[in-house]
C-alpha cells in the first residue's frame, strides 16, 4: 500500500502502526507517530489500521550527550 511517511511516498505491507514502525525497524519506545495529523499515544499504536494514502510523521529520539 502507499502511504506517506515524512512527506515522502513508500510503499509498506501495511498493517497497524505497530507493524509500520517494525517494518521501519523503529522502537515504538523512541518515537512519536502523527497519524493523518492526529498524535498517537504509544499504547494506541496497536490499535489504529493504516490504510492506503495515510499520512504518517514519525519523529525518533537520539540519546547522546
Amino acid at each position: 500500500m502507499d502511504v506517506v511517511i515524512n512527506g515522502e511516498h513508500r510503499d509498506i505491507k501495511g498493517g497497524t502502526l505497530l507493524d509500520v514502525l517494525a517494518e521501519l525497524e523503529l522502537d515504538p519506545r523512541a518515537v512519536v507517530v502523527e497519524y493523518n495529523r492526529k498524535i498517537v499515544r504509544r499504547v494506541g499504536l496497536g490499535d489504529v489500521t493504516v490504510q492506503d494514502g495515510d499520512a504518517l510523521e514519525v519523529v525518533h529520539f537520539v540519546g547522546g550527550g
